[in-house]
């Protein structure tokens, strides 16, 4: 399976406030946008890993699309093994959420690929657990949203 997890852009930033841990209160609209990494996933005897494409700054481990599907795993989803390599094109620190769009795609693949009847609403309740904006990518559509975010202002 092939998938394209497109970037999204944010039309718009309001800071409605700072809260007592750090982070601040934002009202934003999120808009997909075509630019986009590639998420290959196939079943395999074992599971693999291969990043193609711009370089990221963690390990295997800490990146998104396996973190999902460690998740599942953990939940007592049965996910055979599974084949992962994902290109990216979209730069990383940008603001674009790419590694977010790379979770939600991988959580919807694996959905579809192994017919594990997951709602929408349930995908997105999970990977909103790795990221604030990775629910976004659920739908895929633009979307007025009330997020926190940490990030400073100095």
């Amino acid at each position: 399976m092939k998938l394209y997890p497109n970037c999204k852009i944010n039309l718009g930033l309001n800071i409605v406030g700072k809260r007592a841990d750090g982070y601040h209160n934002i009202e934003t609209i999120f808009l997909p946008i075509p630019l986009s990494d590639c998420l290959e996933i196939e079943p395999a005897h074992e599971d693999s890993f291969v990043i193609d494409g711009r370089e990221l700054d963690c390990s295997a481990q800490d990146n998104l699309v396996v973190k999902v599907l460690n998740m599942l795993r953990t939940e007592d989803i049965d996910v055979p093994p599974v084949a992962i390599k994902l290109t990216k094109n979209i730069p990383s620190g940008a603001g674009l959420g790419g590694g977010s769009s790379d979770a939600a795609f991988m959580m919807k693949g694996l959905n579809e690929l192994f017919d594990l009847g997951l709602t929408e609403q349930q995908m997105a309740a999970r990977v909103g657990r790795l990221g604030a904006d990775c629910p976004v990518f659920i739908a895929n559509k633009p979307v007025y949203d009330e997020m926190s975010l940490a990030f400073s202002l100095a």
